[in-house]
């Protein structure tokens, strides 16, 4: 088994999420002692976001007569997306920022996001061609939102994220949640309790 390991929280040892996701791999690992974990941190090495110069390599695929600010970012885009293609379980720290994902979260989307790999237009639509691997989601939130009335109109984090691995082919998504994490150090408490259950219970 091959696990894609992503963190994108600015909070270091204080981010819920990046204690879900430490969680979550060190599961996998134990059910399966042979696993091979590739970490990627976003907030540690953080990501440059995509300008018109770097939009010309990672999204229209244009490769030639590279300057050396878009040779580095061919090569990084490269390794990002064969990172992702060689695991068969991503899972992914996804804290809620403002109703979004981090910034760093959506910048590393961008370069997985890639036509001719990850999906293709068709003339009966878009195709996503990255199914065939599991994503786990560890959701990580201040408030609450989960089968509440505002959700559909607030939560642009866990819907971005679900819109955004169909779209590229992934059906098999399971998110982990630790919500209303900010009401208190019960709510905090009986948050991450509920997670660390489903965590000890995923299917491996």
């Amino acid at each position: 088994m091959n696990i894609l390991h992503v963190d994108s929280s600015s909070l270091g040892s204080a981010s819920v999420s990046r204690q879900l996701t430490a969680d979550i791999v060190a599961h996998l690992r134990q059910a399966n002692p042979s696993a091979q974990v590739v970490r990627r941190d976003l907030a540690e090495t953080t990501l440059p976001h995509l300008d018109g110069e770097l939009l010309q390599v990672v999204k229209f695929q244009n490769i030639d007569d590279l300057n050396d600010r878009q040779k580095a970012e061919l090569a990084l885009s490269t390794q990002l997306l064969e990172e992702f293609l060689a695991a068969d379980v991503v899972v992914i720290g996804a804290p809620m920022y403002n109703f979004g994902v981090p910034s760093q979260l959506k910048a590393w989307i961008d370069r997985i996001a890639q036509p001719g790999r990850t999906f293709r237009y068709t003339a009966a639509g878009p195709e996503g061609l990255a199914g065939g691997r599991k994503v786990i989601i560890a959701s990580a939130r201040g408030g609450k939102y989960a089968g509440l009335a505002h959700e559909g109109a607030m939560d642009h984090q866990e819907a971005f994220l679900r819109a955004f691995l169909g779209f590229i082919g992934i059906t098999d998504v399971q998110v982990i949640r630790a919500e209303g994490v900010a009401m208190g150090p019960d709510a905090a408490a009986a948050a991450l309790d509920g997670a660390k259950a489903e965590i000890g219970a995923l299917a491996v």
